[in-house]
């Protein structure tokens, strides 16, 4: 492992795939941390912590001079805060309850290099058309999205088919707003070499 690899706190595949298509080195190391979210905070601050709270979580272990990144994704239809579904039921409750409607997917993101941090969220809004009822079962049955916020991912069928629209960053609903990061990192690393 080298200096310029990233370390990537987050078992999701799908961020794992999003970092390979940019060509962004990386290796993963996650730890169970306490994903409940801070009262005291707004959504979009509350789920920042949460990603900085798994950032954290694994920063003592790495070598020094290495970033870390690490990503928390909530979805947002007025103000019910949507996470991942613990059933086919609560699933198809939730997709039915998207239909016809634009709701927010917040993805809260830390980079940390030794004592420095970078700290924020980035949201982009999503419309589906109305889908049926056997549309919504055919897509939770085939497709499983037990363990994605909201109970979609949009690269999969629904996406194809069922959006809408899109305000902001694609790959923000996928899980990883990767455009913005690697501004950030960029940053992180410059600031930090002491060039300025």
């Amino acid at each position: 492992m080298t200096a310029n690899r990233i370390v990537l706190a987050s078992s999701s595949p799908r961020r794992k795939q999003i970092l390979e298509w940019a060509d962004v080195p990386f290796d993963i190391l996650t730890r169970e941390i306490d994903e409940s979210f801070n009262p005291e905070l707004d959504l979009r601050a509350a789920v920042a912590d949460v990603a900085l709270r798994k950032a954290h979580a694994v920063i003592g272990e790495v070598e020094q001079g290495r970033i870390v990144l690490a990503a928390d994704t909530v979805v947002a239809l007025n103000d019910w805060v949507i996470g991942k579904p613990k059933s086919r039921e609560e699933a198809i409750h939730m997709l039915t309850r998207l239909q016809d409607a634009t709701h927010q997917v917040i993805t809260g993101v830390a980079l940390v290099k030794d004592q420095q941090q970078i700290l924020f969220s980035d949201v982009t809004e999503v419309t589906f058309y109305p889908l049926t009822p056997r549309q919504i079962v055919y897509y939770i049955d085939r497709y499983q999205p037990f363990d994605k916020a909201g109970s979609y991912a949009i690269q999969e069928w629904i996406g194809v088919t069922g959006i809408k629209n899109i305000n902001g960053d694609f790959y923000n609903v996928m899980g990883l707003p990767v455009s913005r990061i690697l501004q950030e990192i960029r940053k992180l690393r410059y600031r930090l070499a002491g060039d300025d």
